[in-house]
Order: C-alpha cells, then structure tokens, then sequence
C-alpha cells in the first residue's frame, strides 16, 4: 500500500543549539534531514524551491512595473502621518509588500543636524581617532568590504534618539506589522515597548571613495538552520509547505539563540533601522535592498539544490555576515534598490531578514552619516540580552553583540543612568522611578 503524504512518518531534524564543532559533518547532516523531512511531506526540495522561486519571480515582476511607471519602489510615509494614525490601507499593504520603508520628517532636520556635531564634538573631545585602532573584527568579511563604522554606543545623541517618544512611535508602528500574538493567544512580544537596543554610527565624509558594503542579510548564519527554534520558526519552509511561510510571523524567533561571534544580533528586531544625520542623494553610496520579505525563504532553500556543493551553504559560515552573491543567488540582484534622497532628520527601516547592501561611491558628495537604531520588540530573548545592555550602559563598555573594544569607558558626556527617562528605563528593563519624572 502507498502512503500518502499526511500518513508517512515525518522525520525529525537534528539540531544544534550551539556552534557545531565539525561545521562540515554538521552541514551534510542537516541538508540530508532536511531533504528528507521535505520529501516526506510529498514534494521534492526542486518543487519546493520552484514554487518559493515563483513567489519571488511574481514580486520582482511588480518591482520592474512600478519602475517602468516611474514610481517609486521605496514606500515613504510623513512621521506625522504615523503619529495621527492616518496611513492609510493602500500605504500599509505597500509596507508590508515591500517590508521597507522611509519616514519623513521623523526628527527636525534641524534636530538632526544638531546631534550630527554633538557626535563630533564628542568623539573630538575624547581624541577617538587618536586611538581608533580600526574594525575589531572581520564580520563583513564574507562580502569582500568594510562599512564605514564607529564602535561609539553612549553619546548623548544616539540616547537621546532611542529613547524619544517619536522613535517610540514608530517603531511601534512598525511591530505592528507583524503577527505578535498567535490564534492561540501566545504573545511573542508586545509591540508597544522596544527593547533599547544599542548599535554604533557611521560617519562618510565629502569627498570619499568607497567599495561600500557587500549583499548581505543579518538574522543569523547556520543558525537559521540548525537551532531548534529557527527550525520551528521556518516550519514550514523545513516541511515544503513554503506557500504557507509568512515573513511576518514572529512565532519562536523571540526566544532563540544564535551562534556567538564578535559581531552578532542577541536581539530580536522586526525592523533594522538607522536614521539619516545628514542629507543624503540616492546616487551616492547609500542603502540598496532587495525589498521582497519573502527573499528568506529562497535563501534557506538553495543549498538543498543538486548544484550546491554538500557542505556548503552557499558561502554562509558562523562569525560572519549571510551573503548574497551572484554565483548562487543571480536573480535576487534584479530587485536590489536604493532608497530615494533622505535628508537629516528622516529615518530608513527594512524587514530584519531582508537582503541589503551599501553601494560603492567615488568622491562622495557631502556627508554620509547615520545612527543605527532598529525596532526590537519587548519579549524573552530581548529581555535576556537587557541585562548585557544596562551592564554595558553603566561602564561605558561596548555591548556584548559587539567587539570589546570599550572605547568609551573613560569618555567624558556620555548618557548617564539620571538622564534616562521612562521610555528608556523601560528599554532596559529598568523599574519605574517612583516619582515617574519625564527626562527629556
């Protein structure tokens, strides 16, 4: 008797929740599950990636229309818009088909300006460069150039910024995007409380030339495959059920580990983010993107094909960035899409799983700069790494996600503990002052 698809015994995935000693043996082992546990639901991997190619295929031929019209690939949206609640449907079924997207107007330009040489002056003051000893790790390694990074957390602008009740607002605005609660009434994070997430800043001055920053996604490396709870969270890529995958449902991504490396994500964040600290044209070495959320599922796929070596997961290794290249993923490279002008003051955010690059630039036309502030949700892996972020808030330390490389230990007019307002007490999972003062 021939078993159906829904009577074949399901075979389980192995699993490791920490960084496989032999990554190689490791590899071959789960592409062979994965293979399996896809067949045993009645597909083969070539059908299963053929219908997530198709779902790709179908938003690249949307993204090539809407050129062709002439309209912008980009949603933009005015912060005031956000903050009145007036968006309308139309504006958020672009949001969610393009996972992408620019706020206008979210800080004064004025405003941003300001903090743009409040970081100078404090980098200057504390002669930074007099002891910048370059990147303090190779993550970026993988795509074959260096962003223009500064490991600099604890200004009093970057504080500020992520502690404001207009980045509240839209980041909240942004979880709510995503399915935070599930039918079965499990909330996976409350989407109305960020977690305070600290990232660094990068600086581009007039006149550089720069390879810019290689293809790329940052959820994860193996981990995405090989943890139990990456395994859980794309089921049903893992089972070949890819029509039912959504890139927005958050179910087991909150609680997850992820590999260690000197560079890592420890948080969960619906969105990464930064926001614009100076006035920036689209031909000039700025943020491209293949907007399309559904991309994980093809990239997660493609090294079960017949053409991938079998321990190789298309150049994807632990300690390094995922890249997207065009020897595996060609196709992918059609849809990659810089962001329209930004001037200081709006903000820049792009689904977390969602493939991004910086294009090269030669004599760059003014400044180039930014502060990284994503959307990461309150929820118990968010939660967990807060603990890291006060220790390394109170010492002035580089965070643990980051190289130790503390310059800011010693600095003079970083954010303090008493500057906090409850907005950012909160993001650190601090307790309410019992006077509740508002710190502006």
């Amino acid at each position: 008797m021939t078993l159906t698809a829904e009577q074949r015994p399901v075979p389980s995935l192995p699993h490791w929740n920490q960084t496989p000693e032999d990554i190689a043996a490791a590899v071959r082992e789960i592409k062979r599950a994965l293979r399996a546990r896809i067949e045993a639901h009645g597909r083969t991997v070539e059908q299963a990636f053929a219908a997530v190619e198709e779902r790709v295929w179908a938003r690249i031929a949307e993204i090539d229309a809407d050129r062709e019209r002439g309209e912008e690939i980009w949603p933009v949206l005015d912060y005031d818009a956000i903050a009145a609640g007036t968006v309308s449907p139309a504006e958020r079924a672009k949001l969610e088909q393009r996972g992408c997207l620019v706020v206008r107007g979210h800080f004064p330009h004025e405003q941003a300006r300001a903090w743009d040489r409040d970081i100078v002056d404090y980098v200057e003051r504390n002669e930074f460069f007099e002891t910048y000893t370059g990147p303090g790790d190779d993550f970026f390694g993988s795509v074959g150039s260096k962003p223009e990074i500064y490991p600099v957390y604890w200004s009093q602008a970057q504080m500020r910024a992520r502690q404001s009740d207009r980045m509240a607002t839209v980041q909240s605005f942004l979880n709510s995007f995503w399915k935070h609660t599930d039918d079965e009434g499990t909330q996976w994070f409350d989407p109305d409380r960020d977690a305070l997430y600290p990232d660094r800043i990068r600086r581009r001055p007039p006149g550089t030339d720069s390879s810019g920053l290689g293809t790329h996604c940052d959820p994860g490396t193996l981990d995405l495959r090989m943890t139990q709870e990456y395994q859980r969270a794309f089921r049903h890529l893992f089972s070949g059920q890819v029509e039912r995958y959504d890139p927005w449902d958050p179910a087991h991504r909150t609680d997850g580990p992820q590999y260690p490396g000197s560079t890592m994500c420890s948080a969960f964040r619906t969105f990464q983010g930064w926001t614009a600290l100076s006035d920036m044209d689209a031909d000039q070495g700025v943020l491209h993107t293949v907007p399309i959320p559904e991309v994980m599922a093809y990239l997660l796929l493609r090294p079960l094909l017949p053409d991938v070596p079998e321990d190789s997961m298309c150049g994807v290794r632990p300690n390094q960035v995922f890249p997207v290249t065009k020897r595996w993923h060609p196709v992918l490279y059609r849809a990659l899409t810089p962001i329209p002008d930004v001037r200081a003051g709006d903000s820049v955010w792009w689904h977390c799983d969602m493939i991004h690059s910086v294009a090269p630039v030669e004599n760059q036309k003014g400044w180039g700069n930014v502060m990284y502030i994503p959307a990461a949700p309150w929820c118990p892996r968010n939660e967990k790494y807060a603990a890291d972020v006060r220790e390394a808030f109170t010492t002035g330390s580089s965070p643990s996600d980051f190289p130790e490389e503390h310059y800011e230990r010693s600095w003079n007019g970083r954010f303090t503990l008493d500057q906090l307002n409850e907005t950012g007490r909160r993001g650190l999972g601090l307790p309410r002052r019992p006077d509740s003062t508002t710190v502006m």
